[in-house]
């Protein structure tokens, strides 16, 4: 019988120095037999649902965290028992002098002096086994605060657990700190769950639940910890239940959320706004989707004004552009990634179409649906979420007309585009009945100037109105 031997797979970096991910969902079990890169969990980035294939052919010895967990990159989080290579030994690999096997695509593995220093710890060795113990789950009661004089049972031969050392400051990561100092949490007073005794989110928050705190902090923390919270004063309970409901700030909808900030208030947003006649553009759309060349394409108002958007950028390139603060520099592209905004149940992304502007309709119709149908999945990787260099947003199929939509940091350029409407419009001198959009552009106006944006937005709709238009601009 050959020898096996164990190997841990640490978080890698998922793209563009991300420092933590979390567990959706685990596609394996202790005891599943696994391949080289079959994919065995679902984490979440600041940007996206991303597969994580296996980077060892073997057995799943220990599954070290649980869906929901936020995991540092660089942390162990699950263990494989592999056939031993000849290089000896049984314990799990702890990362220090070797590199795990990169996966393509997912960035650089951290080598632990890659890491900030910490100071030294003395840990209890984990028992000798060939199926090493998972990680122990949370404590479904409380227990009171670790202090010097009053140990608390444990058995550090099973979890591998040890209290941080008397006098020193209690083992967190950085979110962890700033969500105790926030609820105004002494984490000395805090057990640890984690490895090694790490405090985790969930050990501040069932702190602050009152697990172990002081009935007089308890108070009003009980929203935080999931638990309803009291009845007003007036006695009045609503129907529902609960009067409050709290979801954390995390994954896509933290990063969406940061990105927008830092637009907002980093570029000078001007938005401009101009109605158009786009009966003929609709005639058009029908007259294609009819067309037994677009036979099996998916043709929308979006994949028309997308194409009329590449075809205006040619004669306005400043909105295809980037403002470089650290070099003081205007970083001009020549070449066209367009984004497509798209609201997913994990909340707004904006992937981008990859040289969008060498595509022919029927190609840009394909990469469009491709793109929307991966976004609603949750399946975009985080290579489709960067890059981007003008974004299109879409809000006329919520029924709305206008908006004044915030640019993708480091776009200059963003496009709203309305509902389309049958209105009494001025048509041959006469009212008739057509049908009316009304486009909505954002720019950055350190890029930007006004001309330059009233002209593309004018050659836009001019296309728009009279499709044939593109005969004189390429």
């Amino acid at each position: 019988m050959s020898a096996t031997m164990i190997k841990e797979f640490r978080l890698p970096d998922l793209g563009e120095g991300l420092t933590e991910s979390e567990i959706v969902a685990w596609k394996v079990a202790v005891g599943d037999t696994v391949t080289l890169n079959q994919i065995i969990a679902e984490v979440e980035t600041a940007k996206a649902v991303v597969e994580l294939p296996s980077p060892f052919a073997g057995v799943v010895a220990a599954l070290h965290e649980q869906p929901g967990t936020v995991v540092e990159v660089g942390k162990p989080i699950v263990s494989f028992e592999i056939e031993d290579d000849g290089s000896g030994g049984s314990a799990p690999d702890t990362g220090a002098a070797k590199r795990e096997p990169n996966l393509v695509g997912y960035g650089a593995v951290l080598e632990a002096s890659g890491r900030p220093a910490r100071r030294a710890r003395t840990f209890a060795a984990p028992a000798a086994a060939s199926q090493p113990a998972p990680v122990a789950p949370v404590r479904a009661e409380p227990v009171a605060p670790v202090r010097a004089a009053e140990p608390v049972e444990s058995k550090p031969a099973e979890t591998g657990l040890a209290a941080s050392a008397p006098g020193e400051r209690p083992r967190s990561t950085p979110p962890v700190r700033k969500l105790a100092k926030d609820l105004s949490v002494d984490l000395e007073a805090v057990t640890g769950t984690g490895e090694h005794g790490l405090i985790t989110r969930d050990d501040v928050l069932n702190f602050v639940g009152g697990g172990d705190l002081p009935a007089e902090q308890g108070l009003g923390a009980q929203e935080l910890a999931g638990a309803p919270a009291a009845a007003p004063a007036t006695g009045r309970v609503p129907a529902g239940g609960e009067r409050e409901t709290r979801t954390p700030i995390k994954g896509v909808r933290k990063f969406t959320a940061a990105a927008m900030v830092a637009s907002a208030f980093t570029a000078p947003h001007v938005t401009e706004f101009l109605t158009v006649d786009v009966t003929p553009t609709m005639e058009l759309l029908a007259r294609l989707k009819a067309s037994r060349a677009f036979a099996g394409y998916k043709l929308t108002p979006l994949t028309l004004v997308s194409k009329a958007v590449l075809i205006a950028l040619r004669n306005h390139p400043t909105l295809n552009a980037r403002w470089d603060e650290a070099n003081q520099e205007i970083v001009q592209f020549n070449y066209v990634n367009l984004g497509i905004a798209a609201a997913t149940p994990r909340g707004l992304t904006v992937p981008n179409i990859k040289d969008a502007d060498r595509m022919s309709l029927m190609e840009l119709s394909s990469a469009l649906t491709e793109l929307t149908d991966t976004a609603r999945a949750g399946k975009t990787g985080p290579e489709a979420l960067s890059g981007g260099t003008i974004s299109i947003t879409n809000i006329g199929v919520f029924g709305i007309d206008a908006g004044t939509p915030i640019l993708n940091p480091g776009e200059a350029a963003i496009l709203a585009l309305g509902a389309v409407r049958k209105m009494p419009w001025e048509y041959q001198d006469e009212v008739a009945l057509r049908q009316v959009m009304t486009l909505s552009l954002s720019f950055d106006h350190r890029l930007v100037d006004g001309e330059q944006g009233s002209r593309f937005l004018q050659d836009l709709g001019a296309v728009l109105a009279d499709p044939g238009m593109v005969l004189a601009m390429v």
